[in-house]
């Protein structure tokens, strides 16, 4: 039996309860800019359909570990807004969110455990709505399967919803979905297919500085996407020599791995990364991955300690008093040499190497995808990267410091890099 609950409009943005709240769609796409409140306004209404109706919903994103910082935490805190926490069980563990006076679920799951996903049942009826977060992180035949999944019988219409910052016109998305489209509109409806795009300007939760930020941003692709909520066409991207390639049936036989550290906290992420090269092929598989912001050393090194052992793990430099507490927390931890031209050099070493990325590096992933050169007014390319989401890129060369030639990472002169 439901409860009926008297919330407040203001809780919610003005667009999302006008095209979002109630849109019965079976394909409906959220897009658009950098904290716009897509993901706040889902689970606003993922709570509330799970809570007063018949609903049950499985949320993914493409790799399994992502999902705790981000659609989970954001239902939980939608519970907690609305002031209903006793009526769910939340199980952070197995990450299932139970409504106890119904038996609806809300199941999360990652893309990359799939026979997961094929078993995922909720307890009571059928799934009756997926939400994929950071759809285009997602590969066009996993999004498919899960359309196949929306089956059984229910009196509630299904629905697949796609949410994300629209980071390359290229994409599948667009080619799939964004026929209806017109870039002076908002919102547009057509055949079972809602397309709404939405802006920080649309979130009015934002703060001064979080606006300011937004629209104080000088990089030109970053400001299309991040804050005009624009699809992407990215210039200059400085790596286009990586795959991503599922290679676990030979992870076992890679002896020569390395490790690397770039040290972050708040705004900016503490990222490590673990790589095996393989010097005779000049090929590099990128193997693991963690990236966490509020995340205190002692919080990071049994992690760091589990995937590295023993090994020697190559931080940056600049943080000399974590790199001496991570040993006291007995991580092999040396600081990067890094010097002039340092940046420059390790380019253009990882540009020469074959990479190979794991599925289960996502972050990497998304990394590799948007790192780019600098472009002066008259969309020149410069020799100087875009220092922006670069910090397992950044992790992963000084990892590679002792197989590039030290001298050259100290004295390179720039005009020998043909950039």
């Amino acid at each position: 039996m439901g409860i009926n609950l008297h919330i407040d409009s203001k809780v919610f943005n003005p667009v999302y309860l006008k095209y979002q709240l109630n849109n019965k769609n079976r394909y409906q796409i959220y897009y658009g800019g950098s904290s716009s409140g897509k993901s706040f306004s889902l689970a606003q209404r993922t709570v509330l359909n799970v809570f007063n109706g018949n609903r049950n919903y499985l949320i993914v994103r493409n790799v399994q570990n992502t999902i705790k910082r981000s659609c989970f935490n954001e239902i939980s805190k939608a519970i907690s807004s609305f002031k209903i926490m006793d009526y769910f069980n939340i199980n952070k563990s197995d990450m299932v969110i139970t409504c106890k006076l119904n038996n609806r679920q809300i199941l999360f799951c990652g893309l990359d455990d799939p026979e997961k996903i094929k078993s995922i049942t909720p307890i009571n009826g059928v799934i009756t709505d997926i939400w994929v977060e950071e759809a285009t992180e997602c590969d066009y035949k996993a999004v498919k399967q899960l359309d196949k999944r929306l089956r059984g019988k229910s009196s509630s219409k299904k629905r697949l919803v796609l949410s994300f910052n629209p980071i390359l016109k290229d994409h599948w998305i667009y080619r799939e979905y964004f026929s209806i489209w017109e870039d002076n509109k908002q919102y547009a409806e057509k055949d079972d297919v809602s397309i709404l795009k939405t802006t920080y300007k649309d979130n009015k939760f934002l703060t001064d500085d979080d606006i300011r930020a937004l629209e104080n941003e000088t990089d030109q692709y970053y400001y299309e996407v991040y804050t005009l909520g624009n699809w992407g066409v990215l210039g200059a991207t400085i790596f286009k020599n990586w795959r991503v390639e599922d290679f676990s049936n030979i992870e076992d036989t890679f002896d020569n791995h390395r490790h690397g550290i770039d040290w972050g906290f708040a705004d900016d992420p503490f990222a490590y990364i673990k790589s095996h090269y393989d010097k005779k092929r000049k090929r590099l598989y990128i193997c693991d991955e963690i990236e966490a912001v509020d995340m205190l050393n002692e919080e990071s090194a049994p992690l760091v300690r589990e995937k590295a052992g023993s090994n020697r793990v190559i931080c940056d430099n600049s943080e000399p008093k974590s790199v001496k507490e991570y040993k006291r927390l007995r991580i092999n931890a040396v600081s990067a040499k890094k010097g002039p031209g340092s940046i420059e050099y390790g380019i253009k070493f990882l540009q020469g190497l074959e990479i190979i990325i794991h599925p289960r590096c996502q972050n990497f992933r998304n990394e590799i995808s948007k790192y780019k050169y600098k472009e002066d007014k008259n969309g020149n390319i410069l020799p100087v990267p875009v220092d922006k989401d670069n910090h397992l890129i950044d992790a992963l060369r000084y990892s590679l410091e002792n197989d590039m030639d030290n001298k050259k990472i100290q004295t390179m002169d720039k005009k020998l890099l043909g950039l």
